[in-house]
């Protein structure tokens, strides 16, 4: 099973008109609310949201910010100008992987990724990226799905692994708390009101 950067953005590609139709019953019951949580927490001028998909948290940008909004699958970048348009937002889309982002060092106060880490072939590299463009003493904030602490359900989870990246491109056993605090910051802490699986992820330059 290839999970290269190609492979999963033409994954990405093929599901991009129906992607929000899939997920909106896990955005209705659990992400809607993490993304108010997430979005909240955001300072400063100038904001990257890395991975942003059809535009879920277009809802979510703060009035008096300048947004910047990656993605690396073109047919997502599509259906998130259609929705920007729609919602009459103002932000900046590029096509751009994490794992290369062609922005200058200390670039922006807050970079800001929701389940995109799952996606990443190489997440360290990625997470090094967006510690290179965040300002000093600014943050990164992600929410993502992550391996379970129990040893049952993340033995479940390993198993399955392989058959939903093959479906949807995304892992479901990353340790991505691990990886945020291998990738230089200078502290990482996780909201409070995380579980097991879901965890909002500050991490501060």
């Amino acid at each position: 099973m290839k999970t290269d950067s190609a492979s999963i953005k033409k994954r990405y590609d093929r599901l991009a008109p129906y992607f929000d139709g899939i997920e909106a019953m896990m955005e209705g019951l659990v992400f809607k609310s993490w993304r108010k949580r997430l979005w909240a927490k955001v300072e400063g001028a100038h904001i990257l949201e890395v991975g942003v998909g059809t535009g879920k948290n277009f809802d979510y940008y703060p009035k008096d910010a300048r947004v910047t909004a990656i993605d690396f699958s073109p047919a997502m970048l599509e259906q998130a100008s259609v929705n920007r348009a729609r919602k009459g937002v103002s932000v900046e889309l590029a096509e751009m992987d994490v794992q290369a982002l062609c922005y200058a060092d200390n670039s922006f106060d807050t970079v800001v990724a929701t389940c995109v880490f799952c996606s990443v072939p190489a997440p360290l590299k990625g997470l090094r990226e967006l510690h290179r463009v965040c300002k000093p003493g600014g943050q990164v904030l992600l929410l993502e799905h992550v391996l379970s602490s129990r040893p049952l359900i993340a033995k479940l989870m390993n198993f399955i692994n392989p058959l939903v990246v093959g479906l949807v491109g995304a892992n479901i056993n990353r340790n991505t708390v691990k990886n945020v605090k291998a990738a230089g910051f200078n502290s990482v802490r996780i909201d409070k009101h995380s579980g097991d699986i879901i965890k909002l992820i500050e991490a501060r330059k």
